[in-house]
């Protein structure tokens, strides 16, 4: 059976359901009919999807445009190596090669911990059910549980399987992560009129949930991948992750480069094998080395382990914060976030049910402070009373619904509070503790005897024994208002006792009516000292009479820093709508609490989704920012519209229930403390503090590390292209800038192993130090980028163009400088005068690493705010005079020394690219002053 044919039996009938699965309320299967069951039907298990192989993992990790790229380069360095006689080692292909291992090295190691989301559900499956087997009650693996057994429950205990309840007492189930719902909800063994959404099927219970109070019987209707959990882990299979935003614009820059550097050099290439006269095999070796020299000079052999670098350094910053990223690119995709989508309990809100007003016959008071642990005051705020009459009533009233529980709280090592039990029942311990009275009553009070909880009456009841009072045995009974008071014909005003007539009833009634609609949850007090002919009684019979003496309203707070955070993050442009399975009117009182909506907001339900079309589903997520009471179907259905408006989603979420939408949005983030496994296996992002305003700090971090992504690249790319304009323009225009050679063959203006010592050494430092430049403004003052905005757009491409153009021109400059012949007539050989380009190429980029700081801005603005990117420029520079002077060095990469002369004209020529460029943007600025001013939130800007 399937989880939406097992949805139906909240509307059937226990026995007709008893009838088609064959079994006996009374005695459960036999062993040999479950045994027989297990064998047609399965185990009660999740199907866990196949875990990908560590192998898979790693090569997953070389699977990108960019390395492709390397990975071409490395195969023509090796065919040039071969055709050459295989002399000496093939240094380029060797240090591309441990480029691209690093990378991967470095992407595997980071997502080495995650694991397979699916098969974390079958962890939570509980280890033993306790079940009836002919007649006999046992207990028996979950795994073990076939349709027809019979569960009993009780307090404590993990349901094992999808049930339908024919016997409660008192019975509690605490759904939040597979519902969301943030009270543990009553169940009752009605039938259901009417076919009802996941969270109010309260004759129905499901797998993976706790019981926390009382006791149950149910019939097993649903086991394994048919379970509600099972079909969770159907759409968690179904939904297929996607590339993050980073990843789709880096795939792009791999395939613009790809096919620029094919055309560079099949152009190249072609021209010179048709312009030359071809003899031999030793011929074709010139041309095939300047085709593997045009591929070096275009591929940033460093970018993808400098990116990977940098998103690394990014995830360190953000564990500090307090954030766990399991993805490298998740990094950056936060910084795109223009939507988060936060589930309620446990995220926006404490989960720890509160008391927050009182409400007696002298008037309100208001109780302060948030969670378990015992600070906050106690206000009154009714009539002019005597204080010690009010505070009677709030004593009464507090340690009364104290008394009528179950739960215990008790201090934890880390200084905090914990509770055993239902968090309403802790709800009265702490508020009782704010009072400060709680070791008078414990002193006071033993308990005797109780009257448990039933959906039935709505109340429950406890016998305690007064020992300030001659040990009196007093009844205390707490439950709903309106049920209570009809058994109330007294009521309890300061130190009297007073009738309570049908005015002072209906004006209570009119304040539950209030107190709900503020979205908190209601409970009653009252009690009656019984009388010595009582004394030995027990039942509900005893439940008449009574005294009333307050109302409590309760709910589940939000975080006192999540609304500051949801400020922050509307400031930065960014949407955050609320996904909760909890009632629409607690979802719309927290929304508003938190700033997310006002007062008079649409909340948008399941049942109402259900009925809505694709076009007015969008409509609807357009202008909706809270949705309540909704099933994971519907929560994948949200991000999913969200995403095709063009919105980058963050979803976050604690529960079994979110693990899909955290999949399938852009970046899932789970709640390190209270997240099930689930949702930590299929999340990007975890918050080790479950606090929601860590996202915002990451937010901030993302755009940060955005923003020096496009600083690297600026650098990269511009030196890259002033390396591949100056190859091509090199050979192309030899005999202008007297670069020839005997023969007629083809002589290169800088060669390969100088073009890979530029890409792979002197600029990989300033590259690595640009991705940890320091924030230009304030990042959470501009809007999220676009989706369809590009990592380089257009404009930055011309910049990169301009600046690589003056890059080559100054390096073309200073070899025609040094050769005899050509524009300048100079006095020296080749190899000084490529000595020379080839430093005018080192420094220029050097310069270029000050000049991609910012596309507008001055270098010189904030110049040594980077002590990084200096200390990158200096070693750069030092290791540069290191391969012109080393005489090991001059052999490997064909350098000769240069004199002290040579060196300053070098840097003079190699700083144009720096005061050409600070031209340039001068008269940017003053053109867009002066015509249209670039607005502040201008992400492109940066």
């Amino acid at each position: 059976m399937n989880a939406e044919a097992a949805a139906e039996r909240s509307t059937e009938d226990v026995a007709s359901i008893a009838a088609e699965l064959e079994v006996d309320r009374h005695t459960g299967l036999t062993a040999v009919e479950a045994l027989r069951r297990l064998q047609v039907d399965g185990t009660n298990e999740l199907r866990a999807a196949t875990p990908v192989p560590s192998w898979r993992r790693a090569l997953a990790q070389f699977q990108e445009p960019l390395v492709y790229l390397l990975l071409v380069a490395i195969v023509i360095a090796l065919i040039a190596w071969v055709i050459e006689g295989r002399s000496g080692w093939p240094t380029d292909a060797i240090v591309v090669a441990v480029v691209v291992l690093l990378n991967g090295t470095l992407g595997y190691a980071q997502e080495a911990k995650a694991k397979n989301a699916v098969a974390a559900l079958s962890r939570l499956t509980a280890a033993t059910s306790s079940v009836l087997r002919g007649g006999q009650a046992t207990r028996v693996p979950s795994a073990a549980l076939v349709c027809g057994d019979v569960l009993l429950l009780s307090e404590g205990d993990a349901v094992g399987a999808d049930a339908r309840l024919f016997r409660s007492m008192s019975l509690r189930i605490q759904e939040a992560s597979l519902t969301g719902e943030s009270e543990a909800v009553l169940k009752d063994i009605a039938t259901l009129p009417d076919r009802a959404s996941l969270g109010d099927r309260i004759n129905m219970v499901y797998k993976g949930t706790a019981v926390v109070q009382g006791t149950g019987r149910a019939i097993v209707t649903a086991t394994g991948m048919s379970t509600e959990l099972g079909r969770i882990a159907h759409l968690l299979d179904a939904t297929a992750s996607k590339p993050t935003p980073l990843q789709r614009e880096v795939a792009q820059v791999g395939r613009m480069l790809g096919l620029a550097v094919l055309g560079i050099a099949a152009v190249v290439v072609t021209t010179i094998l048709a312009l030359s006269d071809i003899r031999s095999t030793g011929d074709v070796v010139p041309v095939l080395l300047l085709g593997v020299s045009l591929a070096v000079a275009a591929v940033p052999e460093s970018l993808p382990a400098i990116l990977s670098l940098v998103l690394a350094l990014g995830v360190q910053r953000m564990v500090k914060q307090r954030a766990i990223v399991k993805t490298l690119a998740s990094v950056e995709t936060l910084g795109a976030a223009s939507v988060i989508a936060s589930d309620k309990t446990g995220t926006l809100t404490r989960a720890e049910m509160t008391i927050e007003r009182v409400v007696t016959m002298s008037g309100h008071t208001r109780i302060t402070g948030v969670g378990y642990g015992p600070g906050g005051s106690v206000a009154f705020e009714g009539s002019p009373v005597a204080e010690a009459d009010w505070r009677e009533e709030q004593i009464l009233t507090l340690s009364g619904g104290s008394l009528a529980g179950d739960a215990t709280l008790v201090q934890n090592g880390d200084g905090g509070w914990d509770i055993q039990g239902d968090p309403t029942e802790a709800a009265f311990l702490v508020a009782e503790r704010k009072l400060g009275v709680t070791a008078r009553r414990q002193r006071r009070f033993d308990r005797v005897g109780e009257v448990p909880f039933t959906s039935q009456r709505k109340l429950m009841s406890t016998l305690e024994v007064d020992h300030e009072h001659d040990d009196a045995i007093v009844l205390i009974t707490k439950g709903a208002p309106g049920v209570l008071l009809e058994r109330c014909g007294l009521a309890r005003r300061g130190p009297a006792i007073v009738e309570l007539d049908a005015a002072m009833r209906k004006g209570l009634l009119v304040q539950v009516d209030a107190l709900a609609d503020a979205a908190l949850r209601t409970l009653a007090v009252a009690y009656r000292p019984l009388t010595a002919a009582e004394r030995h009684q027990a039942g509900e019979g005893l439940e008449h009479d009574l005294i009333f003496v307050g109302i409590v309203g309760m709910i589940d707070p939000p975080r006192l820093e999540a609304a500051k955070a949801i400020g922050e993050a509307k400031r930065a442009g960014i949407r955050v709508i609320m996904i909760t399975g909890d009632h629409p009117r607690t979802a719309a009182r927290i929304a508003a609490d938190l700033g997310i909506v006002d007062q008079q907001a649409t909340v948008l339900t399941g049942a109402e989704i259900e009925a809505m079309d694709e076009l007015r589903f969008a409509a609807a997520v357009r202008r909706t920012s809270v949705f309540a009471r909704v099933a994971p179907a519907h929560k994948l259905r949200i991000v999913a519209a969200l995403q095709a408006d063009g919105e980058v989603v963050a979803m976050t979420g604690d529960g079994v229930n979110d693990a899909p939408a955290l999949k399938a949005a852009d970046i899932g983030i789970a709640m390190g403390i209270t997240g099930t496994e689930v949702t930590k296996e299929a999340a990007d992002m975890i918050l080790a503090d479950d606090n929601f305003a860590t996202i915002v700090k990451a937010v901030n971090e993302g755009r940060n590390v955005f923003d020096n992504i496009r600083k690297f690249l600026r650098f990269l790319l511009s030196s890259n292209l002033g390396e591949v304009l100056t190859v091509f323009l090199g050979v192309v225009g030899a005999g202008v800038l007297g670069l020839k050679a005997d023969g007629g063959a083809v002589t290169l203006p800088i060669l390969a192993a100088q073009l890979l010592w530029i890409n792979l050494v002197t600029d990989s430092g300033p590259a690595l130090a640009l991705g940890v430049d320091p924030p230009v403004g304030d990042m959470m003052a501009r809007k999220p980028r676009r989706s369809d905005d590009r990592l380089i757009d257009r404009r930055m491409w011309v910049d990169m163009a301009g600046v690589g153009l003056v890059v080559a021109a100054a390096t073309l400059l200073t070899i025609d400088l040094h050769l005899p012949g050509g524009l300048i007539d100079g006095p020296h050989d080749l190899a000084t005068a490529r000595t020379a380009g080839f430093s005018v190429l080192v420094f220029a980029s050097l310069f270029v690493s000050l000049v991609a700081r910012s596309d507008t801005a001055s270098a010189f603005q904030q110049l040594f705010a980077n002590r990084w990117l200096w200390a990158a420029i200096g070693v750069s520079a030092l290791m540069q005079v290191a391969v012109v002077h080393l005489p090991f060095l001059n052999k490997a990469f064909g350098t000769v020394p240069l004199s002290m002369e040579q060196w300053m004209v070098c840097v003079a020529m190699a700083s144009s690219v720096l005061w050409l460029s600070e031209g340039r943007k001068w008269l940017t600025r003053v053109w867009r002053r002066r015509s249209a001013p670039l607005a502040s939130n201008d992400w492109s800007d940066r």
